[in-house]
C-alpha cells in the first residue's frame, strides 16, 4: 500500500494538466510592443523596449523621441508586460518610479484603458510605444517585439 504522501503527488501529477485546462484557467496571454504604423521602427529586442519602459533611454535605436504608454495599474496585462520584459514584479516597478520620481529623474508613462484605448493612442503618435494582446493587433500599429 502507497503512503499517503506519494498518492498524493501521484494525484497531483495525473490532474495537473487537466486542471490547468479548464475552464477559468486561461493561459498567459502572448504580448505585442506596438508603434504605430506609420513609424519607420520595425524591431525592439526586449532590452531595448525595457529600457525605453523604465526611462533609461528616451529614444528608439534611430535617435527619434520615443514616449512609452501604459495600461492601467493593476491591469493583468500590463503586470505580465513588466514581469516578461523587465523581469520586475509590480512592486520592483513601482520601487523603481517612486526613486525616480523622488530624484526628479523622471515620471512614469502615460495610463490608457485597455487594449483599444492603447490600439488608438499608439495609431494616432508614431512616436509612441504600448503593448496590447496579441490578439488585439490590427493595421493600424506594427508589432516590434512578441512577448510569449
Amino acid at each position: 500500500m502507497m503512503n499517503r504522501s506519494l498518492s498524493t503527488l501521484l494525484l497531483a501529477l495525473c490532474l495537473g494538466p487537466a486542471l490547468a485546462l479548464a475552464p477559468g484557467a486561461a493561459p498567459a496571454a502572448e504580448l505585442a510592443v506596438i508603434v504605430s504604423a506609420r513609424s519607420n521602427i520595425s524591431m525592439l529586442s526586449a532590452d531595448q523596449v525595457a529600457e525605453i519602459f523604465l526611462f533609461q533611454t528616451n529614444r528608439f535605436p534611430n535617435g527619434s523621441e520615443v514616449v512609452p504608454i501604459d495600461q492601467d495599474l493593476g491591469s493583468p496585462l500590463r503586470d505580465e508586460f513588466y514581469s516578461k520584459v523587465t523581469h520586475r514584479t509590480p512592486a520592483l516597478v513601482k520601487a523603481h518610479w517612486a526613486r525616480l520620481i523622488f530624484t526628479g529623474r523622471g515620471q512614469p508613462p502615460a495610463e490608457v484603458d485597455g487594449n483599444a484605448a492603447m490600439r488608438r493612442m499608439i495609431a494616432e503618435n508614431p512616436g509612441m510605444i504600448g503593448y496590447v494582446e496579441r490578439t488585439a493587433l490590427d493595421p493600424s500599429v506594427r508589432a516590434v517585439l512578441i512577448v510569449r
